[in-house]
């Protein structure tokens, strides 16, 4: 029996080939690419000497914010070793783009230019906008809304001339003292951590962002910073399957591009003693490429740090980095020295050639996905206005209005009487906030205050006294340090006086800062209403204004467990 006629195959054939090619503008993600035979990759490889394959696998440091002879520097190295890629670090936007334009001239196969973006380039980067950290997106209940953040962060990469993004940061957070993820987490809820991180990903992912997880196996219950010397994860091969893993399972699955391998001792799953998780093959090669099927681009964390190097000085880290089985090696000690070193290693065919082989096509395949096959300048013009663009700053408000928690307190408790004598206190600053300025408006007959975080017990005792004399009391407490630890700097005195404050049911507290820092704060749970706002925001201050101000309904979720009183996945509706 015929099935076609001869038009209707000629048509199906035609349909078949402008799928394949993309005509209908649907781009395959960077894993499909790796499917297809790509002539650009081929032809850029056939070209390349042993040394230019091996410094394909390398990404240095960029700044720029260390001046003209750090800068030359970095030209130098470009420019003698042909590396990879660039990962840059602080700095400002235009200056930025400039030396991007003056960094890709000097290579005969363009930079991938990558950068550490977890709550985009305003992590890095001055005059740019920083949307919210991963624990307070952790709140918000609509997902949709960190699909379109993940599109707006790819469009600051892609107009500032960069392809890759260091994130997201997809660790479970199940250790308040985690020095080094804390607020970096979308939370310790395994589920909540996936569908989180896979939202931000693929927004990044479909505006043709390179984007990474980060760190595998597991940073979120250590309590050392790799850093500054090696975590040991003591768990379980079962645990670890099942939940530290549980995140970069489902980003695999949903096609994340690249995943950024932790600097963690883990005998469960390499017993060899002081064995960085970067440098074992049975962990990147056994686990993450062979049991988890990944096929996109393995990364090392920063080969720099000293969970590393203490361990593996002169070079040797970044050859067992590259025997394990990653990809790229990130900020290499030495560059210079440990091309020359894997350069031996593969000589020797202590690694296969086919092995070798696909990893650098697979360099070069990242680059032809992230368009770099047709580079192009970055425009300077309009750059910071491009990067502060109206329609990113709604979304950073819009994020911040999704994320505000209530954990106690009903409608009544929350909006008290506007026409009533009101005290408006901020505490852990020096000056009047926005939130007390927005505040003041909705309570006209107000008074505010500041309370320095080491406030004298002097003081404080008579602002106790003064703020008898009205009849409702809201608090905001505030913390102004550039990363909100889960310990909050204030004095004993100060914290004294915000236990003070709860006692009375008047009174309602926000707090702009990291939540755990609410269970360093004994009896803040007496007070009339508690909000969570994870962080101290002009945004997060207006939107915690408008759910007190009943003009927004309440709707996050607490993403980590505080103590007994406040856990996981609580946030009340007024």
């Amino acid at each position: 029996m015929k099935i076609f006629n001869r038009p209707s195959r000629c048509i199906l054939i035609i349909v078949i080939s402008l799928i394949s090619l993309n005509v209908f503008g649907q781009k395959d993600d960077f894993i499909q690419s790796l499917n297809h035979q790509n002539h650009w990759v081929d032809s850029v490889f056939k070209k390349m000497n042993r040394r230019k394959k091996v410094a394909q696998l390398f990404f240095i440091r960029a700044h720029t914010d260390k001046g003209l002879a750090y800068e030359d520097s970095v030209a130098k190295i470009i420019s003698d070793e042909q590396v990879g890629g660039l990962v840059f670090f602080q700095g400002g936007p235009v200056r930025q783009a400039d030396l991007i334009n003056r960094y890709q001239k000097l290579v005969n196969v363009p930079l991938i230019i990558a950068m550490d973006g977890e709550w985009g380039i305003g992590m890095r980067l001055d005059s740019t906008i920083s949307y919210p950290y991963q624990m307070t997106l952790g709140a918000i209940q609509d997902n949709k809304l960190i699909y379109k953040m993940g599109q707006q962060v790819a469009y600051d990469f892609k107009r500032l001339g960069m392809q890759m993004n260091f994130g997201p940061d997809m660790d479970i957070n199940n250790n308040p003292n985690n020095p080094v993820i804390n607020y970096r987490s979308f939370g310790d809820n395994k589920y909540n951590v996936a569908a989180k991180g896979i939202a931000y990903l693929k927004g990044m992912q479909d505006e043709g962002l390179l984007t990474t997880a980060k760190h595998f196996p597991g940073h979120g219950d250590t309590n050392v910073d790799s850093h500054l010397d090696l975590p040991l994860l003591p768990f379980t091969r079962e645990r670890l399957d099942t939940l530290e893993e549980y995140p970069f399972r489902e980003a695999i699955k949903a096609g994340i591009s690249g995943v950024m391998i932790a600097h963690m001792d883990i005998p469960a799953l390499d017993s060899t003693k002081k064995l960085p998780s970067t440098l074992s093959r049975p962990i990147v090669t056994g686990i993450l490429r062979d049991s988890l099927n990944f096929k996109g681009l393995v990364v090392s964390d920063a080969m720099e740090m000293k969970a590393v190097v203490k361990y593996f000085p002169n070079g040797e880290a970044d050859v067992k980095a590259f025997l394990a089985g990653n990809d790229i090696i990130e900020l290499s000690e030495n560059s210079q020295r440990a091309i020359k070193l894997i350069r031996k290693v593969v000589r020797k065919d202590q690694i296969s050639q086919t092995e070798f082989d696909a990893r650098v096509k697979k360099i070069l395949a990242a680059k032809y996905w992230a368009g770099l096959n047709h580079y192009k300048e970055v425009s300077t013009e309009n750059l910071t206005t491009d990067l502060n663009r109206p329609i990113a700053k709604e979304l950073v408000q819009q994020l911040s209005d999704a994320a505000v928690t209530v954990l106690k307190g009903d409608g009544t408790a929350i909006q008290m009487d506007a026409l009533q004598k009101t005290a408006i206190v901020s505490i852990g600053v020096d000056k009047f906030t926005v939130f007390q300025q927005e505040m003041a408006r909705a309570y006209p007959i107000n008074s505010l205050f500041t309370v320095n975080k080491n406030a004298p017990a002097t003081e404080l005792k008579a602002l106790l006294q003064t703020l008898q004399q009205f009849n409702q009391v809201y608090v905001s407490i505030n913390d102004t340090r550039l990363r909100p630890a889960s310990k909050l700097d204030y004095s004993n005195d100060v914290k004294n006086f915000i236990t003070s404050l709860a006692s009375n049911n008047r009174t309602v507290i926000t707090v702009f800062a990291n939540a755990y820092t609410i269970a360093g704060l004994p009896g803040i749970e007496k007070c009339g209403a508690l909000l969570a706002c994870y962080q101290m925001t002009d945004d997060l201050q207006r939107s915690a204004v408008k759910v007190i101000t009943r003009q927004l309904q309440p709707g996050g979720r607490l993403p980590v467990t505080i103590n007994s009183m406040f856990t996981t996945g609580l946030g009340l509706r007024l």
